[in-house]
């Protein structure tokens, strides 16, 4: 059962910071997927990731703004507590300020969600100062930046130099000074997320970065073993749904093909019409 009596905002992340028991978040693209994870998530991020998990994508960058929009106002329909942050997808704010601020602004509307999320650190940190000035709650993301894959080559651990981990201190300070009420810190090294979760005067949420940040996220769909593709070494599958479909689809086949179902219990049948004789009898 879900402890939680009333919906979490944005206040009551970032006022997190610190907080012996850490921010649990988990993404979430659909109403159903929503209303399982809604009683055991404070936030629940509907992330771009979502080209990946369900549309197959090789990358993050085909999603398009829309695309965000629709899985947004599903996920809104049934999370009822947990605080719901949607990211803005490639393309949609690094030219401008202005630009990212309309874009901003028409998923809030049309979804009815608590935030945004956006990538870069002191590159982006204008634009988060922008956003942020004009009623616009963001949440920020450093480290490993999965829109920036084509730019880095691959997904490149971050952190492992001295010259990557002053980067990353200086991009966390750009974005927290800039407005951001969170981010997420994604592969980095486990001593530098920690110095970094230290530093920082907002909720670091982690994924592939430390136990000592202030929460973790994870893609549901690789936590639950739903997904056919390579597995990062920091998702940890708590599942193996992908099996059970498969084992369900096999038994389904042989059900049918054999003629068992459906059987009787799952067929409609007309009424049975009672004789004029036993009515007056």
């Amino acid at each position: 059962m879900s402890e939680k009596t009333k919906r979490i905002n944005i206040s009551d992340i970032r006022a997190h910071k610190g907080k012996p028991k850490p921010l649990v978040c988990l993404t979430a693209y659909t109403a159903p997927m929503a209303a399982r994870l809604d009683a055991h998530t404070d936030l629940l991020l509907v992330g771009d990731s979502v080209g990946m998990a369900l549309y197959g994508m090789d990358n993050t960058l085909k999603v398009d703004l829309e695309m965000m929009v629709r899985h947004g106002q599903a996920v809104m329909r049934r999370a009822d507590t947990s605080c719901v942050v949607i990211d803005m997808p490639f393309g949609t704010y690094e030219e401008s300020p202005e630009l990212a601020y309309r874009n901003a602004a028409h998923i809030m509307r049309e979804t009815g969600c608590d935030g945004v999320k956006l990538e870069g650190g002191v590159d982006l940190a204008p634009t988060i100062q922008y956003l942020t000035s004009r009623k616009i709650p963001v949440m920020g993301h450093i480290g490993l930046m999965p829109q920036s894959v084509l730019k880095e080559g691959g997904y490149r651990v971050k952190g492992k130099t001295p010259e990557s981990e002053a980067q990353l201190m200086e991009d966390a300070r750009a974005i927290e000074e800039a407005g951001a009420f969170a981010f997420v810190l994604e592969g980095t090294v486990d001593s530098v997320s920690q110095k970094i979760t230290k530093e920082s005067g907002v909720p670091v949420i982690g994924i592939g970065a430390s136990a000592a940040c202030d929460g973790q996220i994870l893609v549901t769909e690789d936590m639950l073993g739903l997904l056919d593709g390579h597995t990062p070494k920091f998702a940890k599958q708590y599942a193996q749904l992908g099996d059970a479909i498969s084992e369900a689809a096999a038994q389904y086949k042989a059900e049918v093909q054999e003629r068992s179902f459906p059987s009787d219990e799952y067929l409609y049948h007309r009424p049975k019409v009672v004789s004029s004789d036993k009515k007056k009898a």
